[in-house]
């Protein structure tokens, strides 16, 4: 299989079609003893799967995944139902709906590994919070775009001088939202400042957007009252909202760095477990 990422609404296909195309990666670093490298095939972690069950002498204390959102939730669900017991395997789901709070579990050891992030809001947790996280073999791309509820628009050129749109407030994906923004011909930003790019970045554009920042959970419920957001589709699935997008970021859904991977702490790395 091609290392290509290819675009999917998540608020457009059955949930269960979603899971069953990406549970054998899932899989495959759940119970293979994985290592960070990045040059594994989605083919070749599916076979390790089925070829490296879990030795009775590496079962010890019952592995503990965080999980945040309805996606990953039913991914590691599917995992732990249909694959787990071929290999010998169990864990538990530890479901922390917050994005601040399941790392800080993962620093203080309550859990052993989450799946929810991508490699940049990793860091940025990490940062914060004075430690470090590793990344393991990146697993899947939740689509990332531009949505309205209220506008009833299906291109960017139809939308309004001064509308509102809302994007994410924290730092990485602030970034993403106002270079993909900028790429969409909405805003424009002159040279950044720091690592990344923030709303006191922007400079004068014709449409005049009017940015608001909230948090990714809070940008799905404000969909009644924005013009625009640009989300990812897990949150609006969990808000159970269904709408087509009006522009996907295709560039950044193909950058690795935005794919959701397993988080764990260094020394956990070589865990068989894990």
């Amino acid at each position: 299989m091609r290392r290509k990422r290819n675009s999917i609404n998540l608020n457009g296909v059955n949930r269960r079609y979603f899971i069953l195309a990406t549970s054998s990666a899932i899989a495959s670093i759940l119970f293979a003893s994985c290592t960070p490298s990045q040059n594994s095939s989605t083919s070749q972690l599916a076979s390790q799967v089925t070829s490296q069950p879990v030795s009775q002498s590496t079962k010890t204390a019952l592995l503990k995944v965080g999980s945040r959102n309805t996606v990953t939730e039913d991914i590691l669900k599917f995992v732990q139902k249909e694959i787990a017991p071929s290999q010998g395997f169990n864990f538990e789901i530890v479901t922390i709906a917050d994005s601040v709070k399941i790392n800080d579990a993962l620093k203080n050891k309550e859990i052993d590994a989450n799946l929810f992030q991508h490699e940049l809001f990793m860091k940025q947790a990490a940062k914060r919070l004075n430690t470090n996280f590793v990344m393991l073999n990146r697993s899947y791309t939740t689509v990332f775009a531009l949505y309205s509820k209220r506008l009833k628009i299906k291109t960017v050129d139809e939308i309004p001088v001064g509308a509102t749109i809302g994007i994410s407030n924290d730092d990485s994906n602030q970034d993403r939202a106002l270079k993909f923004l900028k790429h969409l011909g909405l805003i424009n930003l002159k040279e950044k400042s720091g690592e990344y790019f923030t709303v006191q970045d922007v400079i004068p554009h014709p449409k005049k957007l009017q940015i608001k920042e909230l948090d990714n959970y809070a940008l799905a419920r404000g969909l009644d009252d924005l013009d625009l957001a640009v989300a990812y589709s897990s949150f609006l699935l969990q808000a159970k909202i269904n709408l087509e997008p009006i522009a996907l970021d295709d560039i950044g859904i193909a950058d690795k760095k935005y794919a959701t991977g397993l988080a764990t702490l260094p020394e956990k790395v070589n865990d068989p477990n894990i």
